[in-house]
C-alpha cells in the first residue's frame, strides 16, 4: 500500500478492526519511510449481478429499483421503511447466493411478490397488478382468489 504522504510503497499495519457491519476491514497503517499514519479499508471484490430485461437488454442490478417499486405498492400501508429495506437486502442476498451472474426481471419480480405476500396482501396485489400486467378483470380476480386460497391454508 503506497503512503498517501510520501508515496513510499511499504507500510506496516498497526491496527485492524471490522467496519461497515463486518462487510469491510479498517486498517491503520504506518509508513516505513516517513512514519506518518493513514487508514485503509479492505472489501471483498464483488462481481456485479446483471439483470436481463424483457427486451433482452442487460444492466447492472440496482436494489434501489426494487425498493422504489415496493414503496409504491406499500403506499398508505402500515409498513415501516426499515422493513422494506430489509426485504430488499434479503432479495439481493438471495440473488447473489444463487451464484448466477445474470438474473431475469421475472425472477426478481417473483421474489418481490413472494416477500410482499408475506408482509401485506394489499401491497402484494398492488405490486402484482403492475408486474403481471393484468389484461382484464378475470385474470385479476384469479390472482385474488389464489391469494385467498393461500391465506386460508
Amino acid at each position: 500500500m503506497k503512503c498517501p504522504f510520501c508515496g513510499y510503497s511499504d507500510s506496516k499495519v498497526i491496527d485492524s478492526r471490522p467496519a461497515d457491519d463486518g462487510n469491510s476491514i479498517r486498517r491503520r497503517r504506518e509508513c516505513l519511510e516517513c512514519g506518518k499514519r493513514f487508514t485503509t479499508y479492505e472489501k471483498v471484490e464483488v462481481i456485479p449481478l446483471m439483470v436481463v430485461k424483457k427486451s433482452g437488454q442487460r444492466e447492472v442490478f440496482n436494489p434501489d429499483k426494487i425498493l422504489v417499486g415496493m414503496m409504491k405498492a406499500c403506499e398508505k400501508r402500515p409498513i415501516p421503511m426499515d422493513k422494506l429495506e430489509a426485504v430488499v437486502q434479503d432479495i439481493e442476498k438471495e440473488l447473489l447466493n444463487t451464484m448466477e451472474r445474470e438474473v431475469t426481471t421475472q425472477q426478481i419480480g417473483e421474489l418481490v411478490m413472494e416477500k410482499l405476500r408475506k408482509i401485506d396482501p394489499v401491497a402484494y396485489v398492488r405490486f402484482a397488478s403492475v408486474y403481471r400486467e393484468f389484461k382484464d378483470l378475470d385474470t385479476f380476480m384469479a390472482e385474488l382468489q389464489a391469494l385467498l386460497r393461500k391465506n386460508q391454508k
